[in-house]
């Protein structure tokens, strides 16, 4: 497929679970998407000028950056340790995506056992991220060698490269295989979205911003539900308080019920069934929660 000037461009990952998620996320803003071949670079979406660029996580800054694509999905990680690289950068952060969160950490051999930060005075420390690294050594003030591996970090114990590793944790379970255990914690990470600091012209800022409503639409939903219930009008200053981050509530009067109403509110948070029991415990019944399928807000 070739470059087109006239269209909007969106850096993301290759292969991977981070690829994945960045696909369904354009998927649930109403994109449908070309799968390409195994080898291809590049994927359109047949209902939108958008254009994905299919390349490695650590080249996504540098596609925005230099604005050969305006828009990005990365990992902020990626994000932060190649803008610790070029600080008179400015990439724009547009938002948190929800999804591919992990943790830089700080791992040790298990037979260490008692760790403290001053362990790590004078020692080696391998890592693919040596900017964030060292950030986290400077700000704690503690003098230690980075040593900067590719791949494979959490063999450096093993192979005697260095004492200590700092690595990108998702769910333990590669620290656990090579007998390492997480002590300290240096950078959370999750998926952003990120737009070139070069200026847009008319055309291609209209075709982002329409972008950019759609991918709102669908965090703002990831969370949200549609609660529906029925309350004594006298109750709805306590359950207004109670539903989790909600706005104005609409409020109906029951036909035939004196005194009862109908309330519906999106809320914008997690509704747990501890959310529910204290709805009931405050005087609502017949409570409904329902997902909420698209939102532009």
């Amino acid at each position: 497929m070739s470059f087109d000037r006239d269209r909007l461009h969106l850096a993301i990952q290759k292969s991977g679970r981070l690829a994945d998620q960045s696909r369904q996320l354009l998927k649930d803003a109403g994109l449908k998407l070309q799968q390409g071949g195994r080898n291809e670079l590049a994927a359109r979406a047949e209902n939108f000028p958008l254009d994905l660029m299919l390349v490695r996580d650590d080249d996504i800054p540098t596609f925005v950056a230099d604005g050969v694509c305006e828009l990005g999905i990365v990992g902020q990680n990626v994000l932060d340790e190649y803008a610790l690289g070029r600080p008179e950068l400015r990439i724009e952060q547009v938002a948190k995506l929800g999804f591919g969160r992990c943790s830089l950490k700080i791992a040790a051999p298990d037979s260490l056992g008692r760790f403290e930060l001053a362990m790590l005075q004078g020692q080696r420390i391998a890592t693919s991220y040596p900017r964030l690294l060292g950030r986290f050594l400077a700000d704690n003030r503690i003098a230690a060698e980075v040593v900067t591996m590719r791949g494979a970090v959490e063999l450096a114990p093993r192979l005697g490269i260095a004492g200590f590793v700092c690595d990108l944790v998702s769910t333990g379970a590669t620290l656990d295989a090579n007998g390492l255990m997480p002590v300290a914690d240096v950078f959370d990470s999750e998926a952003v979205l990120i737009r070139t600091p070069r200026p847009l012209d008319a055309a291609h800022a209209e075709k982002a911003a329409a972008l950019l409503t759609r991918i709102d639409g669908v965090i703002a939903t990831a969370e949200s539900k549609y609660i529906v219930l029925n309350a004594p009008e006298s109750a709805l200053p306590a359950i207004v308080q109670i539903l989790p981050g909600a706005e104005a509530p609409t409020v109906i009067p029951l036909i035939g019920r004196e005194g009862q109403v109908a309330v519906q509110a999106v809320c914008q948070e997690s509704v747990f069934w501890e959310t529910l029991e204290r709805l009931k415990a405050a005087g609502a019944s017949a409570i409904l929660v329902m997902p909420i399928e698209k939102m532009m807000l």
